[in-house]
């Protein structure tokens, strides 16, 4: 195991997170195990879990989260997160979360997400794919029940920075019907100086073909909206509809603490289109997509 990372100096707010989403025949379970300081210089843990019937949020301490870069590895509490999987044991009062989810191999994207806003220097947030889609295998078992994954479905990304955009659109769902799919799209009002502008990051997997959409690749956001988003880059038009969600609270990061209330529909019906030209590429309806719009 290499160097355990330092957090950021200084005393500002600081805020990083990752996001590990597992789908199933019998359910779905999001985790969420972040560290943040906030501006009078604490660092405080927490690991957020998502249901499609529940939220919670667990707190820790700071020094409760180590992390570790190459090999990608998390621990918090007595919990583990990997590129390999994640092992789960938290108990608390009227709560208790315990499990083994195996991962195949992660895909992630070939290029950063980010591009060159990765080094704009006024930029909020910074986000991450570490794997655009990959097989789960194991159990959980959450306050007595057990939800078994047999040959589901897993993405995994991260989160730093400051706060998260105050208006900003978040889709993510990978399934598979002649061809295997996976879509992130991410829409944001971004400050820059003394104005703002509305950026975008789009990452496809279209049977094994990576596809990116990005403001910094010429992308134009056409509408953005609780209802979704159309978005068109040269000869690429994607179309993003949620058709019905139902969304857990969640908390999210602002001023490096974690005191806004976002909602995340995990399980939410969204229809997804892409046309390459006149083609269309793909056009489909289904209930596993994730969706957050927050302003």
């Amino acid at each position: 195991m290499t160097q355990e990372q330092a957090r950021p100096g200084g005393r500002g707010p600081w805020f990083q997170g990752w996001y590990f989403k597992h789908q199933g025949e019998e359910g779905g379970l999001a985790l969420i195990p972040a560290y943040h300081r906030r501006r009078r210089g604490e660092w405080e843990a927490s690991l957020q879990v998502i249901t499609p019937e529940e939220s919670r949020m667990i707190h820790y301490p700071g020094v409760a989260l180590r992390w570790w870069d190459e090999p990608f590895q998390i621990r918090l509490g007595d919990c583990w997160f990997s590129r390999d999987g994640v092992h789960l044991d938290v108990r608390e009062p009227g709560f208790s979360l315990t499990g083994e989810l195996r991962y195949g191999p992660l895909s992630p994207p070939g290029e950063d997400i980010m591009g060159p806003f990765r080094r704009a220097p006024h930029m909020q947030c910074v986000h991450s794919i570490l794997s655009m889609g990959h097989q789960v295998e194991g159990e959980f078992t959450l306050n007595g029940k057990t939800t078994l994954f047999f040959n589901g479905r897993g993405y995994l990304e991260g989160d730093r920075g400051r706060s998260f955009p105050r208006r900003y659109l978040w889709a993510q769902c990978g399934w598979q019907e002649r061809q295997r799919v996976s879509l992130m799209l991410a829409i944001a009002r971004v400050p820059m100086g003394v104005g703002s502008f509305t950026g975008c990051i789009c990452q496809i997997i279209f049977a094994g073909r990576p596809i990116r959409l990005a403001t910094y690749q010429g992308a134009r956001v056409e509408e953005w909206s609780p209802a979704g988003a159309r978005v068109r880059q040269g000869r690429w038009r994607l179309a993003v509809d949620a058709l019905a969600q139902e969304g857990r609270p969640l908390q999210a990061p602002e001023a490096g603490g974690m005191s806004r209330t976002i909602h995340e529909s995990l399980y939410a019906a969204l229809r997804l289109r892409l046309w390459e030209g006149e083609s269309l590429l793909f056009d489909y309806t289904g209930g596993e997509g994730s969706f957050e719009y927050a302003k």
